[in-house]
């Protein structure tokens, strides 16, 4: 295993390094505090500049890399409003070509109304929005898919500073979950539905969407969502406040300078197309797949092995995203970063969330005490069967369930028995894994 998600401290994030040169520039004028949250959370929105490309994954199957989504999570004043700076630099082409688009609406209203109550009114003119305004309503978000759709399936980008308003953008907090899933597995909106001009439609949903909030809010809007799907579905990337320093992080402007160099990695992605297999990221994904079930068993918990699944797609979506950026070419560093995104967002699920897979309500301080734990990590390096059926008896967990945990341990390789003693004791291999 590579990182430790049971620990109270944040996977570091790899060095970028050969093929991931990118990040430096990415991280550029962010404060250094931030460099962890925002590789991963400006990735959706790098990933929206792709049209029509497609990547095997390990189960054989295509799929598209829209449908990317991250949620950062953070007290008030650590520093989120630097991914909104992040993302209008990385998104300014779409604001762009959305002006464009703003102004054939403005002419088409003036037209309307200059013209005389029984002269013909012109058309509204077929306008699509890339980056559409945080506050879109539901009408506007259905028929902007249904523009983007006709237009050759481009992918709109969201960026939502308050998880909340989603409710707006869905038509209410009960179709948040629906919408979600849709975006994700890249579905259509689900029925036929009008829009304020009159317009319906069924649009398949090409979309990646940011949100930001405090742990607080996070833990209010998904706490009836654990286990529907839903929260599952988008990867969180959690800052914690630190320790009080006194000095203003410093940030850097997003000058023009920073933006050609961004473009041309931008035009990286503006002209890929096709489909692709890149193999050494799919055995990643097969060796993270091990890696999870690993951590399940270590914790003896089933909604963390669930929770795993996707958390490994995502992963494999941001990495393809880096191999495109990357001039398509695959490196180390690449999969070492899919590796840190995959354990980073369970470890961010853990931190804010942990207590909650159980439906505990304590509060957010204290959600590291009460969420999944590796239970071998809190056993000594020998031990006896009589040990571990208390310790799962303090986490409420069955007795029964000790023999089978014991037999899965030794299967995996992360202890082995000695009958002459009866203890069972760590592996070498357990005990120099890498945190």
């Amino acid at each position: 295993m590579n990182y430790n998600i049971f620990d109270k401290t944040a996977p570091k994030m790899p060095k970028p390094t050969k093929g991931t040169g990118f990040c430096k520039l990415l991280l550029s004028k962010a404060s250094k505090d931030m460099h962890e949250p925002l590789v991963p959370m400006a990735l959706p929105a790098l990933a929206a500049h792709l049209t029509g490309v497609e990547f095997m994954y390990s189960d054989n199957i295509y799929y598209e890399l829209c449908g990317q989504m991250g949620h950062l999570i953070g007290p008030s004043g650590v520093g989120k409003a630097q991914l909104t700076n992040l993302i209008e630099a990385i998104m300014k082409p779409f604001r762009d070509h959305d002006a464009g688009e703003y102004d054939k609406l403005v002419d088409w209203t003036r037209q309307v109304k200059t013209k005389g109550a029984n002269k013909e009114k012109p058309e509204r003119p077929e306008v699509s929005f890339w980056f559409p305004p945080a506050d879109l309503t539901n009408p506007a978000f259905i028929q902007n898919a249904i523009a983007l759709e006709k237009q050759g399936g481009r992918t709109m980008y969201l960026n939502l500073p308050e998880v909340e308003m989603a409710d707006k953008m869905c038509g209410g907090h009960r179709q948040v979950s629906q919408t979600v899933r849709n975006i994700y597995d890249r579905h259509r909106a689900g029925a036929l539905r009008a829009t304020v001009d009159g317009v319906t439609g069924n649009p398949l949903l090409r979309v990646n969407i940011t949100f930001s909030s405090t742990p607080e809010a996070a833990r209010a809007f998904y706490r009836k969502d654990l286990t529907n799907g839903f929260f599952g579905r988008i990867p969180f990337a959690y800052k914690a406040r630190g320790e009080r320093k006194g000095r203003i992080p410093r940030q850097g402007v997003y000058d023009k300078e920073f933006l050609n160099q961004l473009n041309d990695y931008l035009v990286r992605l503006d002209n890929c197309k096709g489909r692709f297999v890149v193999k050494p990221m799919n055995k990643i994904a097969d060796q993270l797949a091990e890696e999870m079930a690993t951590l399940a068993d270590l914790a003896d918990d089933d909604m963390l092995f669930d929770l795993s699944h996707r958390s490994i797609f995502a992963a494999w979506k941001k990495a393809a995203t880096l191999w495109i950026l990357n001039d398509q070419t695959w490196t180390k560093s690449i999969g070492d970063y899919m590796i840190w995104f995959c354990y980073y967002d369970l470890w961010s699920k853990m931190q804010v969330f942990g207590d909650m897979f159980k439906g505990s309500l304590t509060e957010t301080e204290d959600v590291s005490k009460k969420g999944p734990k590796n239970m071998l990590d809190s056993m000594e390096d020998s031990f006896n069967e009589q040990q571990l059926e208390a310790l799962r008896t303090s986490f409420e967990k069955s007795k029964e369930g000790t023999k089978h945990q014991l037999s899965v341990w030794v299967h995996r390789g992360l202890i082995v028995y000695d009958e002459k003693t009866g203890l069972y004791s760590k592996t070498k291999a357990y005990l120099n894994r890498t945190h």
